[in-house]
Formats: C-alpha cells, sequence, structure tokens
C-alpha cells in the first residue's frame, strides 16, 4: 500500500506541475503511451570513481599501484550492480610538468616523453582491459595516449567496453596553457558512444570551462556527459564541480564528474537538474559513488530550449528596438 500511495503521488504531483491530466501523467511515469506502443525508458546504474594520483611517470611501483587502484574500484562497482565506471583525468598516471620538463623543474620546458615507462602502462592497461572483460563492465578512464615521435601524446578518456575492447578514445581539446606550449596534442572532435541505450559524451581536464562543449553534447542528444579532471589546484576543485552542476541543470542531462581524491572537490554524480544524487566521501579517500540513471524521457525543459532555440520567436518580433527610442513611448 505504501509503495503505491508513493507512487499515486507522485503521479498527481507531475499533474499539478504541469498541467497534465492525471491519465496523461501516470502514462508518463509509467513510460507508456496508448496501446502501450512507446519505448520504455532506458536506465543503468553508474559508478563514479575518486582515485589517488600518480605524478611520475618514472615511478614503477607508482603506475602499479594505480592499476591496482583502479581494478579494486572496479570490483567494487561491478559489487554494487553498476554497469558502468567512470575515473578521473590520468588515473594510470598524470604526469608532472616540472618531472617531465626537459630544461629542468625550475625553469617549465617541453615535455621529455622518454621518461615515461610505457611498457609498464601497457602492461596496466592490458590488466584493466581483461578485468573489464571478466565483470561485463564498461570502463572509462583518463590516460596518457602516445603517438609516433616526435609527435606529442594525446590527454586522453579512453573507452573500454564489457568485453575488454577499446571501442572508442576522447581526446583533451580545450587544453591548458602548459599542456599545449610544453606537453600534449590536442583533439578535434566531440566523442559519443551509447551503453544499454543510453548516450555518452566525454570531457577532460579544463574543459568544464568552456560551455559551448556542452551544449555541444546536447545537441548530439546525450543523456549523460562524464568530465574528467586532475582538479587542477586544490582551489579548483569546487569551481569544476559547480560547474558541472551548471551544465547538466542548463542542458538537462546527467552529468559524472571524476576527479582525484586528494582533491578538495569530491567525485560524484548530478542530476538533470543540477542536484548532486551522489557523492564520494570528501576525505582524501578512494572510492566510488553510484546511482541509476536514466534516458531522460520526456524531460519537458529540454524539449522546450530546443524548441525555442529553433527560431519560434521570429515571427512575433516587432520593430521596437529600445536603442533607437522605438516607436512606443511613455
Amino acid at each position: 500500500m505504501t509503495e503505491n500511495g508513493n507512487f499515486k503521488r507522485r503521479v498527481r504531483a507531475r499533474a499539478a506541475k504541469t498541467g497534465e491530466s492525471y491519465t496523461a501523467a501516470l502514462r508518463h511515469i509509467r513510460g507508456t503511451a496508448p496501446n502501450d506502443l512507446a519505448p520504455k525508458p532506458k536506465s543503468l546504474r553508474l559508478a563514479v570513481a575518486q582515485t589517488t594520483a600518480c605524478d611520475d611517470p618514472r615511478d614503477i611501483a607508482g603506475l602499479r599501484g594505480c592499476g591496482q587502484d583502479m581494478r579494486r574500484l572496479m570490483r567494487e562497482a561491478h559489487r554494487a550492480g553498476a554497469r558502468l565506471v567512470h575515473f578521473p583525468e590520468g588515473a594510470t598516471c598524470s604526469p608532472n610538468k616540472r618531472i617531465m620538463s626537459s630544461t629542468g623543474r625550475d625553469q617549465i620546458g617541453p615535455a621529455d616523453w622518454s621518461r615515461f615507462e610505457w611498457s609498464v602502462l601497457r602492461e596496466e592497461l592490458a590488466a584493466t582491459r581483461q578485468l573489464a572483460r571478466e565483470l561485463r563492465l564498461w570502463t572509462v578512464f583518463g590516460s596518457v595516449h602516445p603517438l609516433t615521435p616526435p609527435n606529442r601524446p594525446h590527454n586522453s578518456l579512453y573507452v573500454v567496453s564489457d568485453r575488454g575492447e577499446l571501442v572508442t578514445r576522447y581526446d583533451e581539446r580545450m587544453l591548458s596553457n602548459t599542456k599545449i606550449s610544453f606537453m600534449y596534442a590536442p583533439g578535434s572532435i566531440p566523442v559519443t558512444f551509447e551503453v544499454d541505450g543510453i548516450g555518452f559524451g566525454c570531457t577532460l581536464g579544463m574543459e568544464s570551462h568552456f560551455p559551448e562543449i556542452f551544449a555541444e553534447y546536447e545537441r548530439l542528444g546525450v543523456d549523460c556527459v562524464l568530465f574528467s579532471t586532475t582538479g587542477g589546484f586544490a582551489i579548483d576543485g569546487p569551481d569544476f564541480a559547480a560547474e558541472m552542476q551548471g551544465h547538466a541543470a542548463a542542458n538537462s542531462y546527467w552529468a559524472g564528474f571524476a576527479v582525484h581524491a586528494q582533491n578538495s572537490a569530491p567525485s560524484g554524480i548530478v542530476a538533470p537538474g543540477g542536484r548532486w544524487v551522489a557523492q564520494c566521501p570528501a576525505d582524501g579517500t578512494a572510492l566510488i559513488a553510484v546511482a541509476d540513471i536514466d534516458d531522460n524521457r520526456g524531460n519537458l525543459a529540454r524539449l522546450w530550449r530546443r524548441t525555442a532555440r529553433s527560431g519560434i520567436y521570429q515571427p512575433h518580433l516587432v520593430d521596437d528596438d529600445p536603442r533607437s527610442g522605438g516607436r512606443d513611448t511613455f
């Protein structure tokens, strides 16, 4: 009786909010149309991780530790029933610009990528893909992606399917001044992928500062944008977190926020209205936050904003420019 009563209250609340009839509100919440012809809403359980950072790619033990930490959290996500786990930027290693600088730590110069233990990274990536296959768990994580020398590497997000296959890769496009000057080659395109009917977009690094990237993913029709970052300086974490709430609210989609555990803002999941629905503890512990997300079917705010951008206002415009005094005056 309690469950049925709660369901009826949800229907009445939607009807009061939207002005729909009780039947129309019931149809929306059930995800059905007349004759049950409408497709059922799609959903999945998302896990977002915060991990301990390694910033020295020469440190073999550190690289191994990052891989082991990721795989421990993958197992936790699997036990929690997640279909996809989302990790921060540089989850395998986020090279420190001073360690990589070919001109020394004091004056930052071009990165010397021969300092990276690439063979160890490849072994850890292989182990992570193997576990994704064993757990049947989609896994998204940040890693440096090497290119043929003398080309710089990309700062990337790898998307590994539940078959352990690397299905796509997103390369950070809006690089910081240090990254573009001394470290990485930029990416050039948005990247989307789909899991169980839920569409995802990828963002990375400092890209939360660029709303056009998130508006682009809305136009591409994704249901959730995954943003992975190191968090930059400790003071940047809250800024990035607040921006992700704003992007989720403005575009009416879900957002995953994955950051290193040492940052001042914990990893978490934001609902389409901009509210946190799950967050890791802000104590520097490597953990996961879990929430069920959906395809946000029938989101009225998102549908209206698309309609509002389609030119519907043009027929209603009048020649009354306030800068020229206008024709209508007091």
